[in-house]
């Protein structure tokens, strides 16, 4: 296994938050990393893709020094979900391994349900994105009930340490939440393979 398809993105990743372009456009140029990293599936450290029995796991594979940007693998277990929530900040997500079920939420107002946006399975290889302006509360699944799905995913800050919420869809109840990371080490990106 070599990390350098990582590395690579890394690097990728890094030259296009550095040209400050406006949101739209920087989503936009980071499509062909993506694409080319979910290509191959040989890169991925076998420690950042172990499911847990109960719960998704959120491992850390990058952050910038300036958290302008992070790098997680999501890695969901047989029928394992999100909360509702959202992200406020922008985020690609790019399937590696399995399929994803995700369902995006309008907030309609305060104590008020919210509505079912839009539905949409995430296959290998393909890729979604999310902001507060292109719709960012959402829920996510695993599609399989049988086997491990991973997901790739860049957010544009420390996703870690952002404030976020978990909404609660009958009521339009909100929570602050922090959601930090499932692992306390990184791969090791500058290992000569």
């Amino acid at each position: 296994m070599s990390i350098a398809r990582l590395r690579e993105f890394v690097s990728d990743l890094t030259d296009i938050v550095g040209d400050d372009l406006h949101e739209a456009a920087l989503l936009d140029r980071m499509r062909a990393p993506m694409t080319r990293l979910l290509a191959k599936d040989d890169w991925l450290p076998d420690a950042f893709a172990q499911p847990h029995p109960e719960f998704y796991q959120q491992y850390l594979l990058h952050c910038d020094p300036k958290q302008r940007f992070s790098v997680v693998s999501f890695v969901w277990g047989p029928g394992q979900k999100t909360p509702i929530h959202d992200h406020t900040v922008w985020g690609m997500i790019g399937m590696l391994r399995g399929s994803e079920h995700s369902t995006r939420f309008e907030v309609v107002g305060p104590d008020q349900p919210l509505r079912v946006a839009q539905t949409d399975v995430l296959e290998e290889g393909g890729i979604d994105v999310v902001s507060p302006s292109v719709g960012d509360v959402h829920q996510v699944s695993n599609v399989y009930d049988d086997r491990v799905s991973i997901s790739i995913h860049v957010y544009g800050a420390n996703i870690g340490r952002v404030r976020r919420h978990v909404y609660n869809g009958e009521t339009g109840g909100v929570k602050e939440f922090v959601s930090g990371f499932s692992s306390s080490v990184v791969p090791n990106l500058w290992n000569a393979n």
